[in-house]
């Protein structure tokens, strides 16, 4: 009898133990899923930063190429805006040149000289503003005086130039000083 509930015992005890292994096999297999479930996030989750850091460093460096190239374009803005003065010294004397038909005022050599030096900015990217006869753009334009309209269809536009605005690769650097028609 003793070795029946001997037996008996060593089967409960068995029996218990395969269920606490069976349980605990049960256990792992969830927490398995679980682990996998989370470690697939944190994969998702990783390669999501991934993706933006690279979107972010490939803004950056359009940004930086796109801004190093204006810089060198627009270098030598300041030195195009001191010329302009001479520009306009030569401007004002082809003017007044040609108001008293005398060549003695603007020469030949002043001439080749004035178109050299227009032809050489033209280059560098300076443009000049057409602006009499338009209408009047704040941005454009420094309004340095009203004037009466002659007529209905001048109100509104600029109607002499005092000196001419300029433009250095598409960007202001310096607007015009105009009158306006009121």
């Amino acid at each position: 009898m003793m070795n029946e509930e001997k037996d008996k015992i060593e089967n409960e005890i068995l029996e218990n133990t395969e269920d606490q292994t069976l349980g605990s096999e049960e256990a792992d297999a969830n927490s398995m899923g679980t682990k996998d479930q989370n470690l697939a996030l944190q994969l998702a989750d990783q390669k999501d930063k991934y993706l933006r850091l690279f979107a972010e460093f490939d803004n950056f460096r359009k940004r930086s190429y796109k801004e190093k190239n204006d810089y060198i374009k627009n270098a030598s803005q300041d030195l195009v805006a001191d010329l302009l003065v001479i520009l306009d010294d030569f401007e004002r004397a082809q003017k007044l040149a040609e108001d008293q038909k005398n060549t003695e005022i603007f020469p030949e050599g002043m001439r080749l000289i004035y178109h050299k030096l227009l032809l050489l900015l033209k280059q560098r990217g300076l443009e000049a503003m057409d602006s009499t006869n338009v209408v009047f753009d704040p941005s454009l334009h420094e309004a340095v005086t009203e004037f009466p309209a002659p007529s209905e269809e001048m109100k509104g536009k600029v109607f002499d130039t005092l000196e001419k605005g300029y433009l250095l690769n598409d960007k202001i650097i310096r607007y015009a000083k105009v009158v306006v028609a009121k």
